[in-house]
């Protein structure tokens, strides 16, 4: 009778823990001040300063920040990915992250920074070749030199061509954990290059490059990428998927992660450099990047959270890697809203990102029976374009948004969803264009020997781990 008792009790726990969350979502709505949580973030969003004059503090936030964003793809992302795949392939996943984070850096130095960002020709509220890419006057950041102050803010024009090199870096980055296991490494390589001047640097330019910009003159919320980031790599993941094909073996195959310690750990780093990564986006160091900061933690707290209690209710019990994969759920999905909510819109963010990037990561998957190796599609393509709806409706001042008088939820979610439409259309179908020229060219995928051996062996001579007595 008493062991029936505590089995009974503990079933009920999942439950009691779901019912404790949408408490606490609950309550925090209904105990927050719209006007007083509007007042508060709009001070801190209007901090006065000095445009085009050097700012210590914010050149030394932004310095930070760049490195916190670096942080994120190396070592983060790449122990993060590392520890998902089969011992065989831990190396080769190391490998593309840093062989990456080289290439494209060469790459945003020598045109992309300036088809990103050069705003030649480019007139507000006119729609010209210069609405989608930008002009060629920064190539190799030709008359910009540490003297230089990026127009309109108080850091040094390098310094955000260096933060927002690393954005490009991580991107293609995120796409390699859809083909993990299977893809040549010279087929990789050649893809990342070409999709990110093809995908990357157009929506890049679109939603950042300022007036003038298409995305940018609409006036779509993406503060730091779940349009540019998240979106375009899980629509990219989508299509490697399936025109890549699946790992040999799958789905009855058993491939379970070789380390899970390896991707917590990476977990650990990528929520703290995303500190960064969101943080950093306003170029400015002051209550509206706190500020974003608290919301974006808030957002990945709620759902490991949730992911975490939807496991438990589901399997019996939480695991350690399902806590880990809410988090970064959370953390893509809170990316474009976290410069227009407050601490409740990350709350809110979180909670609905842990149940529909859950379900879109399992379910979905097993539906449709993609192979997204590690979760590219279910994770970042769901979790950014959750955030980039969601921050039409939290960024709103009923709920503790910056969003003043004028505001308007479904005119703004509109915007939202016709800008996150054409970029999952485009990057879909370009992604296609080049992954099969790139297949007629040099082929996609290893041999079934080499994918059997492992592409550590078969690709990099090289073992991940040599245990030798």
């Amino acid at each position: 009778m008493e062991q029936q008792h505590q089995r009974q009790m503990y079933a009920l726990r999942p439950s009691l823990f779901c019912i404790a969350i949408l408490l606490i979502v609950m309550l925090c709505l209904a105990g927050s001040s719209p006007a007083m949580a509007q007042d508060s973030i709009s001070e801190q969003a209007t901090t006065e300063f000095a445009a085009d004059v050097l700012d210590s503090g914010d050149t030394a936030w932004i310095l930070v920040a760049t490195a916190l964003v670096l942080f994120m793809n190396i070592p983060g992302l790449a122990l993060f990915y590392g520890g998902l795949v089969r011992t065989k392939n831990v190396l080769s996943v190391l490998m593309q992250c840093l062989a990456l984070t080289a290439l494209i850096s060469v790459i945003w130095l020598a045109f992309g920074y300036t088809v990103a960002f050069d705003t030649t020709a480019m007139v507000k509220g006119e729609v010209n070749l210069n609405s989608f890419v930008g002009g060629f006057s920064k190539i190799f950041l030709k008359g910009v030199d540490g003297g230089t102050i990026l127009s309109g803010y108080t850091i040094p024009e390098v310094l955000f061509f260096g933060f927002q090199m690393t954005f490009a870096v991580i991107t293609p980055g995120l796409i390699i954990g859809a083909f993990a296991e299977r893809m040549k490494f010279s087929a990789m390589m050649w893809f990342s290059g070409i999709w990110l001047v093809v995908v990357y640097l157009p929506i890049c330019h679109m939603t950042w490059g300022g007036a003038g910009a298409l995305f940018f003159d609409w006036g779509v919320i993406d503060l730091a990428g779940g349009i540019v980031v998240h979106i375009t790599a899980g629509a990219a993941a989508l299509v490697a998927c399936l025109v890549i094909g699946p790992r040999t073996g799958y789905p009855n195959s058993v491939m379970a992660p070789h380390s899970v310690t390896l991707t917590v750990v990476g977990a650990a780093m990528l929520w703290v450099g995303w500190f960064g990564f969101n943080g950093g986006s306003g170029l400015a160091a002051n209550g509206a990047a706190a500020m974003t900061l608290v919301a974006t933690h808030m957002s990945a707290a709620t759902a490991t959270l949730t992911w975490m209690a939807i496991e438990w209710t589901k399997n019996g019990k939480p695991s350690v890697l399902g806590a880990a994969t809410g988090a970064i759920a959370g953390l893509a999905a809170v990316t474009p809203a976290s410069g227009v909510i407050g601490p409740i819109g990350g709350v809110g963010i979180g909670f609905a990102s842990g149940i529909i990037c859950f379900f879109a990561a399992t379910s979905l998957k097993r539906k449709f029976g993609y192979d997204d190796s590690l979760d590219v599609v279910g994770v970042h393509g769901v979790g950014g374009l959750v955030g980039t709806l969601l921050a039409a409706v939290f960024g709103a001042a009923v709920f503790g948004g910056t969003g003043g008088a004028d505001f308007s939820i479904s005119g703004q979610l509109t915007v939202q969803a016709m800008a996150a439409a054409i970029t999952t259309a485009y990057t879909l179908l370009a992604t296609y264009v080049i992954l099969k020229a790139v297949d007629k060219l040099i082929g996609l995928r290893v041999t079934e020997e080499q994918e059997f051996g492992g592409l550590d062996l078969a690709l990099h001579d090289e073992s991940g781990y040599n245990m030798v007595e």
